[in-house]
């Protein structure tokens, strides 16, 4: 059975703050299939993806990493992704919950990591 798709979307910050958030998603998801690039311009959207199987998602426990600035982080997949996905990064960086969304078979969910 084919894997979904769990999106992200990094803002506020620069590449590196955005890299660092990859890193974190991919000790639960692997390696992402699209990263942020290099570029280093301040308050630039970064972007990134993953593939999910559909076996059981359990949050990893990257180490933590300081972030430059705070940033804005929105994930959107199934529920057992974005909740993975969730998981891991208030499990890794100070976090306020921006709210979330439910669609028929996806959800958004919205956070603030701060440095």
């Amino acid at each position: 059975m084919s894997g979904t798709q769990l999106t992200l979307t990094v803002s506020g910050g620069n590449a590196a703050d955005a890299q660092t958030v990859v890193r974190a998603l991919e000790s639960a998801f692997g390696p992402a299939d699209e990263s942020p690039g290099d570029d280093d311009a301040p308050s630039t959207v970064h972007t990134a993806a993953f593939t999910v199987g559909t076996e059981n998602l359990e949050p990893g426990r990257p180490a933590r990493s300081p972030l430059s600035a705070p940033v804005t982080v929105t994930v959107q997949g199934t529920p057992a992704a974005v909740r993975c996905a969730g998981d891991t990064l208030t499990g890794t960086f100070t976090t306020q919950d921006r709210g979330s969304v439910s669609g028929d078979q996806e959800q958004e969910r919205q956070l603030l990591l701060e440095p």
